[in-house]
């Protein structure tokens, strides 16, 4: 593979090479597929018929590779069909121009070059009209459409067809766009000359015809005669025609206050300012109300070729879409182009709805699926985990979903903070959904030694601990639990002092919301401990206390066994970073150390993608994020 030739000289073929592997480690980055198919398309000075078949192909794997990732780039696959013609012919080119108009669907300008190579290339025109009408259906409403209504108006004047331009003009004058007048205005003169049954619907014309009759009924000075008859005939079919100008003149006002304010109609990879997000909420919601399905539908995909990499509008079509009757497979397309297509794996929300999506219509393999395939790329990912293991208990009960996060655990790939998370699902499990309080704390206190790094452990066993009920006979009991997590995490947990102190906030509503008369003692040592300076702390080595309410003993960690020393705070040993010396110390205690990156993961915190929809900002400026 090594001596492989790309085509043209050993130089171009080794630049080739180079930014395949360029574009292999980094396949999101848009530069690397722009320098690459530059560099294919100009192997051997330019490709053409007489090119080498090597070159060739490089040229036609780049770009099929690189329109598979980013399909919206309607001018390269302008550029592709052209040098497919240039190289194959007709044929070949059209081939692109289908692969095109099938990835962007609403592209105004690739449907107008396809419709105009096609004018070019055939001599048929029933073939011909048949292309355009496929591009009236998928882009005639939009609001810049003019350039492909002159293309097609265009054609018929070649053919000479009055009666088909006219009743193209007849379908344009009621689409709100941006250069509306001057189509009515060319309406209105042919209408003059069209006869009278290509001007309205029949049953409209039998209207005005009788109403024109009963008028000249009235009059004393006897019948008049036809041209008369006609003229005010046309007079009226006018007027009829002048509504429908003021209605799309009003459709149209409504619609330029969103229509101004679009800044980038068309695809590319990097961020959209959060004004234009603001912009299309606010257009889509207009449109919505407007109650107009097929409006609605054309700009919701006008819009995420715009915004394709923002999940909220693949969320909100989604939703838009299930909202409507018997529209099922319709969203199942937009999961599908969402999941495989725009949205990048390593924001894997879309991708879960898709397989609750398909769980809820009974296709719960394809649900699994789903999910094995995000864990494929996202080894470890815990939102996915947990959401597989709800799946597995929903579908074959408490025991598979346990084995779900068991056969993750036990994965040499998931890291440590991954498991402890796991750990404190399985926890969550067996209390909530089994009901076994004791099977649950058994998992935490047989796993607590693994986790000393995990926030969301500790943060969780504590909760859970706070949340289980007493009584005033079981109180002492539930103390001295209480007491004993608190001082593990303290004393032997391997955290921030900043995360030490968050988590002891619980242990202080707890001795301040359920304590007992001496609680404030302890809630006095517990708070010098943490916030007092160092020269007030006691030695680190020193035992650590947990109040027994009922005997007023303590206990040694160390030894495991039960002390009637005094009360003694324990002192907190803070982790720190190990690369910053300046970091030794915070807030004058020493530190024992952790790496940087340890330290980082242990104190992530974990979410649902559902949790992360907040409200949208309505006045944020800036680009907008992603993710």
């Amino acid at each position: 593979m090594s001596d492989f030739n790309f085509g043209g000289t050993d130089e171009e073929s080794a630049e080739i090479k180079k930014l395949n592997a360029d574009v292999l480690e980094n396949p999101d980055t848009f530069e690397n597929w722009e320098k690459l198919v530059r560099a294919a398309e100009t192997l051997e000075g330019g490709l053409n018929r007489n090119s080498s078949p090597q070159a060739i192909a490089t040229t036609r794997d780049s770009y099929d590779r690189f329109l598979a990732k980013f399909p919206p780039l309607f001018g390269y696959w302008k550029k592709y069909a052209d040098l497919e013609f240039s190289i194959a012919g007709t044929e070949a080119a059209e081939m692109v121009y289908e692969r095109g108009v099938a990835s962007i669907a609403t592209s105004v300008d690739l449907w107008t070059e396809y419709c105009s190579f096609k004018v070019e290339t055939s001599h048929d025109p029933d073939v011909i009209r048949e292309l355009f009408e496929r591009g009236a259906a998928s882009v005639g409403l939009d609001f810049l459409a003019h350039p492909f209504w002159d293309k097609y108006l265009e054609f018929e004047d070649r053919l000479e067809a009055q009666d088909k331009i006219f009743a193209i003009l007849a379908r344009v004058v009621k689409i709100p766009m941006h250069q509306y007048a001057r189509y009515f205005e060319r309406f209105r003169q042919l209408a003059h000359t069209r006869p009278l049954l290509e001007l309205v619907p029949p049953e409209t014309l039998d209207r005005f015809r009788a109403e024109v009759e009963a008028d000249n009924a009235t009059f004393q000075t006897g019948p008049k005669g036809e041209l008369e008859l006609e003229r005010e005939l046309r007079t009226k079919i006018d007027n009829f025609h002048l509504e429908i100008f003021q209605s799309t003149q009003t459709e149209t006002t409504k619609r330029w206050t969103y229509e101004s304010e679009i800044k980038r109609p068309y695809f590319h990879v990097t961020e959209l300012d959060n004004q234009q997000l603001i912009n299309w909420r606010k257009y889509l919601d207009f449109e919505e109300s407007e109650g107009d399905y097929i409006r609605t539908v054309f700009l919701y995909e006008r819009c995420l070729v715009t915004a394709a990499f923002y999940d909220e509008f693949w969320f909100r079509y989604v939703r838009w879409m299930s909202a409507q009757d018997k529209k099922q497979e319709e969203v199942r397309i937009i999961y599908q182009r969402a999941s495989t297509i725009f949205v990048p794996i390593s924001r894997p929300g879309i991708r879960l709805q898709y397989a609750y999506f398909e769980e809820m219509s009974d296709r719960v393999d394809i649900a699994r699926d789903i999910h094995t395939a995000i864990l494929d790329r996202l080894p470890g990912h815990v939102e996915t985990i947990v959401s597989l293991s709800n799946l597995e208990r929903r579908q074959s009960g408490l025991p598979a979903a346990i084995d779900v996060l068991k056969d993750q655990i036990a994965l040499p790939t998931v890291d440590i903070f991954t498991k402890a998370a796991l750990v404190v699902q399985w926890a969550t499990l067996l209390w909530k959904i089994k009901g076994a309080v004791d099977e649950a704390r058994q998992v935490f206190e047989n796993n607590q030694q693994w986790y000393l790094e995990s926030r969301h452990f500790w943060a969780k066993y504590l909760e859970f601990e706070l949340a289980q009920p007493t009584s005033l006979a079981t109180e002492a009991e539930h103390y001295t639990r209480m007491n004993q997590i608190y001082y593990s995490l303290i004393s032997k947990s391997r955290m921030s002092l900043a995360t030490k102190k968050e988590l002891s906030n619980y242990y202080l509503v707890y001795l301040q919301e359920r304590g007992t008369k001496e609680a404030m003692t302890e809630f006095l040592q517990v708070d010098r401990e943490l916030n007092g300076s160092v020269s007030i702390r006691r030695d680190r080595n020193k035992n650590i206390p947990v109040t027994d309410v009922s005997s007023a003993d303590w206990y040694d960690l160390k030894s495991q066994k039960r002390s009637n020393r005094s009360r003694r705070p324990v002192s907190i040993q803070p982790a720190t970073i190990k690369p910053d010396a300046s970091k030794s110390l915070e807030n004058g205690h020493s530190a024992t150390e952790v790496d940087d990156a340890t330290l980082r993961k242990g104190e992530m915190r974990y979410s649902t993608y559902f949790q992360q929809h907040g409200d949208l900002p309505t006045n944020a400026q800036g680009l907008a994020a992603f993710h």
